[in-house]
């Protein structure tokens, strides 16, 4: 089981601009950052629901192929997070709607993030 994730980004106040916006409608807020004198003065934030597990730091920004995704409790919660991960500067990826290549009740919406992210909110209920 994965505890956290933490990766690279290119614009520190865009990235948290943008994963403010589109994680609101899954639950997911910005919990901590971390003091600046802890990481070299490095931004660093993580997000999460109960404790933080998706950091980003504005430092080494990752490049290449980045998917994460994200479970939503509904459906509409998925549509939630699509509308608002584009409203946020996100771009489209795959519309939210079944995925039945994967199992009769994926339901998924996938947006690129500022850094071309591929990031995901899915739901496996019917």
């Amino acid at each position: 089981m994965i505890d956290h994730i933490s990766f690279g980004v290119t614009d520190f106040a865009r990235s948290v601009a943008f994963y403010d916006r589109a994680f609101a409608p899954l639950g997911v807020t910005r919990l901590f950052t971390v003091p600046p004198e802890h990481t070299d003065g490095v931004q660093v934030t993580g997000y999460g629901d109960t404790a933080p597990w998706f950091w980003i730091a504005e430092e080494n920004a990752t490049s290449g192929t980045l998917h994460i995704a994200l479970r939503a409790s509904d459906r509409a919660c998925v549509d939630a997070f699509y509308a608002a991960a584009l409203a946020a500067g996100g771009s489209d990826n795959g519309p939210p709607g079944l995925r039945p290549h994967y199992h009769d009740a994926y339901y998924g919406a996938f947006v690129r993030d500022p850094d071309g992210h591929n990031i995901e909110a899915v739901c496996h209920n019917p």
